[in-house]
């Protein structure tokens, strides 16, 4: 081989593939280097987007978290008027019952002075159209009684005050009682009223139990124009009675069950005497059955009639007292001819219409609105009195239990002794039974004045 063969190539050549050669890596180190570059500048991009976000949200929360502290001071002073109202309005409630319960005695006052001379006039020699207006006068009375008693009811209900004395009842007894009211007013109108036989007992109040089945009694023969009411009693498993209310009427559709409940609600229907229904009586059944823990269930076919169930806790019987009912024990004659009576009445209208209807049953009153007035009274006529009938609230604070116990110590001997007075509580009921006197409910009912009288002085 020649030198010229061995010779290197053209140095220009050798320049040119050595630049391409670095070029190729240099475009190669670039590329990566790009690459790198634009993750780095996506990475940062993204944190920016994600720094942008959070402060987004953070200003979100802030805006939240304020609007919802606002809504709670806002609901928190809500709250508090909310409560400062249901506090005024339990305040106004029981002040409306403490008035309710202090003027429950002067409301009755003037129903029971009317209600005393009416009396007294029916025994006079008055015309036939007299007495029909003294029958009228009675009704109308009647009505203002009814209704000012179940208002004064159903305020005591509601505040808590009237407490059931709860009991073992005999549910014959109380059923008997309510036969012989409402017998007559169910021969009056042509219906039938049936009350079955039952020796069942049951745990309850019996004085509210009497007047939620008097209600419902009541209810019973004023809406039924033909066929009549029974009043049944049947086992409810092992432990529970029910007492059924059961009607011919007119029947209650569906949507009025809850209606007939609420105040004023009236049926429509005026009794044959011209007495109207209050629309009270099943307002105050419900206010009674709540308190005394019972249940009561309402079922009523149109057209047909309509069945009220009382379901109430089963007693064991025990050994009945013999416990007379003085209010409507037969009646043999007055016996009253000749007593001498001691009045004590502050209310000038009820003395003087007490005074009359006694001296009508031949009795001679001495009356005074005053204890002093009739001590006095009695010393004049030179012994003691046969009885004394005094009206619980009298004049200074004082009472007619006070009057009785002065009484008794003037002439030295136990004598009988009524008290009268308008309060239901229990707190003038057991002052009456411990001075030995018995205790009579405004409006005075005549008959049963007189049949008490009676019995104490025989």
């Amino acid at each position: 081989m020649s030198e010229s063969s061995r010779a290197p190539a053209d140095p220009a050549a050798a320049r040119i593939a050595e630049l391409e050669t670095r070029v190729a890596r240099l475009e190669k180190v670039n590329s990566v280097l790009i690459d790198r570059v634009e993750r780095s500048m996506d990475s940062q991009g993204s944190a920016f987007s994600l720094f942008q976000t959070a402060i987004g949200l953070e200003r979100q929360i802030r805006e939240r978290t304020d609007e919802l502290t606002r809504t709670l001071r806002k609901l928190e002073r809500t709250n508090e008027e909310l409560k400062t109202a249901k506090d005024a309005a339990e305040e106004a409630n029981r002040s409306k019952t403490r008035f309710l319960a202090a003027a429950g005695h002067d409301l009755l006052q003037p129903v029971n002075a009317a209600r005393l001379s009416v009396s007294a006039l029916s025994d006079t020699r008055v015309s036939e159209e007299g007495r029909r207006f003294v029958r009228q006068i009675d009704r109308s009375l009647n009505t203002i009684e009814s209704l000012l008693r179940t208002l004064l009811d159903m305020s005591k209900l509601d505040a808590g005050v009237m407490v059931p004395n709860l009991t073992s009842v005999p549910i014959a007894e109380v059923l008997a009682s309510l036969e012989s009211d409402f017998r007559p007013i169910a021969r009056r109108k042509g219906l039938r009223l049936v009350i079955a036989p039952t020796t069942a007992w049951a745990v309850t109040d019996p004085v509210m139990l009497r007047r939620i089945l008097q209600n419902l009694v009541s209810n019973a023969l004023r809406y039924t124009e033909r066929g009549g009411a029974l009043v049944g009693v049947r086992a409810r498993g092992p432990d529970h009675l029910r007492i059924d209310v059961v009607d011919t009427g007119a029947g209650i559709p569906p949507d009025r069950h809850l209606a007939i409940f609420e105040e004023f609600h009236r049926g429509g229907t005026e009794a044959d005497d011209g007495e109207i229904a209050l629309g009270l009586g099943l307002s105050i059944v419900q206010r009674l059955v709540g308190a005394l823990g019972h249940l009561l269930s309402l079922t009523s076919t149109v057209g047909r009639g309509t069945v009220f169930s009382l379901v109430l806790p089963r007693a064991e019987p025990v050994q009945p007292l013999a416990l007379e009912n003085l209010m409507t024990r037969s009646l043999q004659g007055f016996g009253l001819s000749g007593a001498l009576v001691a009045l004590v009445e502050n209310d000038e209208a009820v003395r003087e219409a007490t005074t009359a209807l006694l001296e009508r049953w031949s009795c001679r009153v001495a009356a005074g609105r005053s204890i002093d007035a009739v001590v006095t009274a009695f010393e004049a006529e030179g012994r003691a009195p046969d009885l004394v009938l005094a009206d619980y609230h009298l004049d200074a604070g004082r009472t007619g239990i006070e009057a009785i116990r002065v009484l008794r110590r003037r002439f030295g001997w136990d004598i009988p002794a009524i008290v009268v007075t308008a309060d239901h509580g229990d707190e003038v009921a057991q002052q009456a039974a411990a001075s030995s006197a018995e205790l009579m409910l405004k409006p005075v009912k005549p008959a049963e004045l007189r049949a008490l009288m009676t019995h104490m002085l025989q």
